[in-house]
């Protein structure tokens, strides 16, 4: 059995006209697009326990999963391959079993701080979340929070929403003795905070662009790459010297002209050259060179406004498609690009916003957070490899409270 339908490429020449007339229309409905902490470290912070759970739908999809109480904690005991979850509409991190075998579902929740979005997760098991009050440090084999670092960045008071300040793209040095975050200050630029793991204290800021997105970092640890979504860019920054270089990576051209809400959201970095690939639109891949700044264009197929991306082991490379761009567009989609180019469209329920693959690369996880309207509390199950059968269909999980930001542990 399949489960999942493919599109091809062929939107016809007419597409761009359509998309040109169009595009104020679309602007309109993706306006949020368009638009624009406490003492160093505190002590550990117990677990929510059983019956405060996220509730089982919110936003505007109209897309409900009822989602089950999480048990109780057992410290110690978190199983490898257990999802870790950003609960963008709450204060928590949740950690979801993906089955099959040990039962579906959440299993714990901890507190993070406020609208947590971005996380990431080292070879030590500790995860550094990004939420609106500071870098929350969860050790997640004991499922504690075990401190909340504070940003040296002023993002304006806490609070939740699309437009929130603090902290958003986050990633770990390749050797975890830092971490980089991405810090929104709404109506201004970013910054790009980095961490000490060690000490846990901010010790650097750069400034890098609009509502930073994404944070990545190069195979070598030597550059940061921080995707400006409000300033059609992305900023290299030397971890040796701190020197930021912005490069523009606008396809459909930026503030004023008739693209200029066809922004840049996530990026990946590709291991066998360094180059950044950036997903726009379901229509084309901006692939950037970080050190010469030129950017060339690879076609995509999907058709879709693009949010989230991540590579597997094998260098396929997955998109998370959220809906319509405009009235042409198609609906919600995870594009299967191999390395090749090949593409796969596989059709999701709903909107959804990030995606993480299993450490042998079968399966990938989509989150349903979304960071406009229309999210929902849960995560679908993608297969990626067909055994002869054909491609399991997608199932749907529940997870946390608007889950974005995700990592495999």
């Amino acid at each position: 059995m399949t489960g999942e339908s493919a599109r091809t490429a062929g939107k016809g020449a007419g597409k761009g006209v359509r998309r040109a007339v169009l595009v104020l229309a679309a602007a309109a409905v993706l306006a949020g697009c368009a638009a624009d902490a406490t003492g160093r470290a505190e002590g550990t912070a117990g677990e929510r326990s059983a019956g405060t759970a996220p509730g089982s739908s919110t936003g505007s999809s109209g897309a409900a999963t009822g989602s089950a109480s999480p048990a109780p904690a057992a410290p110690g005991r978190t199983p490898r391959g257990t999802l870790l979850v950003a609960d963008f509409g709450s204060d928590t991190v949740t950690f979801v079993d993906p089955g099959p075998g040990r039962g579906r579902g959440p299993i714990a929740e901890v507190k993070a701080g406020t609208a947590p979005y971005g996380l990431a997760v080292g070879k030590d098991g500790r995860a550094w979340v990004a939420t609106a009050e500071g870098v929350a440090v969860i050790d997640t084999a004991t499922r504690t929070r075990s401190a909340l670092v504070p940003y040296g960045t002023e993002s304006g008071p806490v609070t939740t929403g699309e437009y929130r300040g603090g902290g958003m793209g986050i990633a770990l040095a390749p050797d975890g003795s830092h971490v980089y975050v991405g810090v929104n200050v709404p109506g201004g630029n970013g910054t790009l905070e980095i961490i000490d793991t060690a000490t846990r204290e901010v010790t650097a800021t750069v400034p890098v662009g609009r509502r930073p997105f994404d944070v990545d970092v190069s195979p070598d640890g030597r550059e940061v790459y921080a995707t400006g979504h409000d300033s059609f860019d992305v900023t290299t920054v030397d971890t040796r010297t701190l020197e930021p270089r912005r490069t523009e990576v606008a396809p459909y051209g930026t503030e004023g002209g008739p693209g200029s809400w066809l922004k840049p959201h996530y990026a990946v970095v590709r291991p066998a050259d360094g180059k950044l690939l950036l997903p726009f639109e379901g229509e084309r891949l901006a692939v950037l060179d970080p050190r010469t700044g030129t950017v060339a264009i690879e076609r995509m197929t999907a058709g879709t406004h693009q949010h989230g991306a991540a590579l597997a082991p094998d260098g396929t490379l997955l998109v998370v498609g959220t809906g319509p761009v405009a009235a042409d567009g198609e609906d919600p989609s995870l594009t299967v690009r191999s390395p090749d180019g090949a593409e796969r469209i596989v059709p999701l329920e709903g909107p959804h916003e990030d995606v993480a693959v299993s450490r042998d690369g079968r399966t990938a996880y989509v989150t349903g957070g979304f960071t406009r309207d229309g999210y929902w509390n849960g995560i679908t199950v993608v297969g990626l490899h067909d055994d002869g059968d054909g491609y399991a269909a997608p199932v749907r999980i529940d997870a946390g409270e608007r889950p974005l930001g995700i990592a495999v542990l």
